[in-house]
């Protein structure tokens, strides 16, 4: 059954949604924006628009009448408002927010809904959840499951050794907010910016420390199944020490809106990244000591004859990949849906998830 798409948010990563449902014979797509010269940008490529103010859920409700799903690639700050606008339109939900309180708005929305919710759908959270869910159920007893995510540039120049690919509003509250995890056992809030670990790939090295909203509900699902767990942002070297300089010794985490304008101002956005997902689980199967991990490396493409960065294509596929999944059948069509229900072959399998395939999932598996 073909389906009809709302994308409410006409930047950088609802361009790519957009653009990868209209090439697919099984939707028809609209895209959705109070901004008109964003929605002239979306013209251009041939998808087709409409005005709208996501602030009014009232007014939006009526407008979203008549679509299959609503994909919210809106700031999350307009999530309650699109999320409570999709239930009163009879429309499943979708959205990219790693913002916790803008999850559990959705997830009260969720409660005896007819239609599907599914918000954390996207990179991270999202794909990361889809695929440490995976790895933890290759395990008879899980240990421990670490997932690092770091969406970078491929030329760093500045002394941050990094160029904004995706929402300034979102990197500030993954460096500011509180992370989730699991400690001992139990879940816990960490600190933004600690736990800080070196790794290396493909004779790169990297760092990576913690930050917010990458798990999604992943934590809650194995609180009491597994001793640790952990999302933790990746960068290059060098990047953390001036982070903790701007937000903890200047106060900038205090005044975001002047971090911001900093971001904003100071760091050019580039479209030559790549996206690197590094998740390794350990524990017992069979009774020996194991470890795994999974890791997927992305870079920048050409899609439809126009260059994509490499966080449009692994956010947009990340989401596409499980409405896909719910338009199939595959996933349930009622409540709050986890990113954890989604399995890791199923996703990679649609035509949206294959996009991860070209960036070449890895699995690699030693005895601990």
């Amino acid at each position: 059954m073909s389906w009809n798409i709302c994308v409410i948010g006409a930047g950088k990563i609802g361009q790519m949604i957009a653009t990868l449902l209209r090439a697919s014979p099984n939707y028809t797509v609209t895209v959705a924006d109070h901004d008109l010269k964003a929605l002239g940008d979306i013209t251009r490529l041939g998808i087709g628009t409409k005005q709208i103010d996501a602030r009014d859920a009232d007014s939006l409700a009526k407008e979203l009448t008549g679509f299959n799903a609503v994909v919210s690639a809106a700031p999350f700050f307009l999530t309650p408002n699109i999320a409570k606008a999709a239930k009163e339109a009879g429309a499943h939900y979708f959205d990219l927010t790693e913002d916790v309180a803008a999850t559990e708005a959705v997830r009260e929305l969720a409660e005896g809904s007819e239609t599907a919710f599914m918000p954390q759908c996207g990179l991270a959270p999202g794909f990361v959840g889809i695929s440490g869910a995976a790895l933890a159920a290759e395990f008879d007893e899980l240990d421990s499951l670490h997932m690092r995510v770091g969406a970078l540039p491929l030329y760093p120049t500045n002394a941050l050794k990094y160029n904004l690919t995706w929402s300034t509003d979102g990197l500030i509250n993954e460096y500011c907010n509180p992370c989730d995890a699991i400690v001992n056992g139990k879940l816990v809030k960490t600190a933004p910016l600690e736990d800080y670990e070196l790794l290396g790939h493909d004779g790169v090295e990297y760092e990576c420390f913690n930050t917010s909203g990458g798990l999604g509900t992943l934590p809650e699902t194995l609180e009491g199944k597994a001793r640790a767990v952990s999302y933790r942002t990746i960068r290059y070297p060098g990047h953390c020490e001036i982070l903790k300089l701007l937000l903890h010794d200047l106060g900038l985490e205090r005044r975001r809106d002047l971090l911001k304008d900093i971001f904003e101002t100071a760091l050019p956005r580039t479209d030559q990244d790549v996206v690197l997902v590094y998740c390794t689980a350990k524990g017992l199967i069979n009774g020996v000591l194991r470890e795994k991990s999974l890791i997927n490396k992305s870079f920048a493409r050409t899609i439809n004859g126009q260059v994509w960065s490499a966080i449009q294509v692994t956010t947009a596929a990340g989401i596409l990949g499980v409405v896909d999944l719910m338009r199939t059948g595959t996933l349930p069509s009622k409540g709050f849906v986890r990113q954890e229900q989604v399995k890791l072959n199923d996703f990679l399998k649609t035509e949206f998830g294959q996009l991860y395939r070209a960036g070449d999932v890895t699995r690699q598996n030693k005895a601990a």
